[in-house]
């Protein structure tokens, strides 16, 4: 598989959370049906099947031939990775790029959800390599695409997850989310020319995990 840069008529056809979490769940756990996607996302196979043929049109999943028989359709990723390189995709298509990391969003919060409700149950060194950390920055834009790029030079050095790939004894499938998000609150502020309120603005540089 590839990466794909997503253009808008990609990004309009991805920006909606089930397509987004379709799309992920194939390239994670390889080929599926529209059934078996729909019962690890709570969905009824009917709407599975309409975005996966959405997502078929646009390219970015086909038909496992292989797999697939008169009775059942099996679908596989075509991409490895999505990447929007076009700067100017947030001003062109405003709705749909919301759409988009909308969909992540709401991706990254089931998975975190059920992380951690599944954390008693880990081994201990699984329990002892979790992590859930936040740390609040004071970045230009200049500095914080650096932050992003070096962060993702370190994500490179490590093995990465292939259906089916070869791993050494012990090795797990771990996720790890990175999200660099300018303050809302602070934006808005600076925005409107005010100041926030001293309590508030001890409360957003120690943010909520105290840099936990």
């Amino acid at each position: 598989m590839t990466d794909v840069i997503l253009d808008a008529k990609g990004l309009r056809a991805l920006a909606h959370p089930v397509r987004v979490q379709l799309v992920g769940l194939l390239r994670v756990f390889g080929p599926s049906t529209a059934t078996r996607l729909a019962e690890r996302l709570g969905l009824a196979s009917g709407a599975t099947s309409y975005h996966l043929r959405q997502l078929a049109a646009a390219g970015f999943v086909v038909e496992d031939a292989d797999r697939g028989n008169a009775r059942e359709r099996w679908w596989r990723a075509v991409h490895h990775v999505t990447r929007i390189d076009d700067k100017d995709l947030a001003e062109q298509e405003p709705e749909a790029v919301l759409g988009f990391f909308q969909g992540i969003a709401a991706g990254h919060t089931l998975l975190t959800q059920l992380a951690t409700a599944a954390y008693p149950g880990l081994p201990r060194p699984w329990r002892e390599a979790f992590e859930m950390s936040d740390w609040n920055l004071r970045l230009t834009p200049q500095e914080a695409a650096e932050l992003g790029s070096e962060l993702r030079a370190v994500v490179d050095r490590y093995r990465q997850h292939a259906p089916g790939a070869d791993a050494p004894a012990g090795a797990e499938r771990v996720s790890l989310i990175v999200q660099l998000l300018p303050d809302p609150a602070a934006a808005d502020a600076a925005e409107s020319g005010r100041d926030l309120p001293e309590a508030a603005q001890a409360d957003a540089e120690r943010g909520p995990g105290g840099g936990a």
